[in-house]
């Protein structure tokens, strides 16, 4: 019997690898300067990670109940209250494990693609 060929979904692929690491790139947004959610979307955006509502707030509520971020409510001179996220010092603990682990992995896939464009 003769296996059915599936075809690949390389835009799934792009957003599971977009999705398995938004906690770094968010806690380095964070870890900065104290930010609305609003400015990390536009942040990220800027740096070419399109990130939805719908996927950031999910992702500051589970940083939040794993103590990594906080957040005070601040008076808003034109409208409600917003939240603004803080990093806490456990966050900013987890946060430089995450640049050495990335820094890591980052030499290791240049270093295959490297070796692949050498080949090629």
């Amino acid at each position: 019997m003769s296996e059915e060929k599936q075809e690949y979904n390389v835009e799934n692929a792009k957003s599971q690898m977009r999705k398995g690491f938004l906690e770094f790139p968010v806690l380095l947004i964070i870890g900065a300067k104290p930010t609305y959610a609003p400015d990390i979307l536009k942040q990220l955006k800027n740096a070419n990670l399109l990130v939805v509502e719908g996927t950031l707030y999910p992702l500051l509520s589970r940083l939040k109940r794993s103590g990594l971020v906080g957040y005070e409510w601040l008076e808003s001179p034109s409208g409600p209250p917003r939240k603004m996220y803080t990093i806490t010092l456990e966050g900013k603990e987890v946060l430089q494990q995450l640049e050495t682990s990335w820094r890591s992995l980052d030499t290791s896939v240049n270093t295959l693609i490297n070796h692949y464009e050498k080949s090629n």
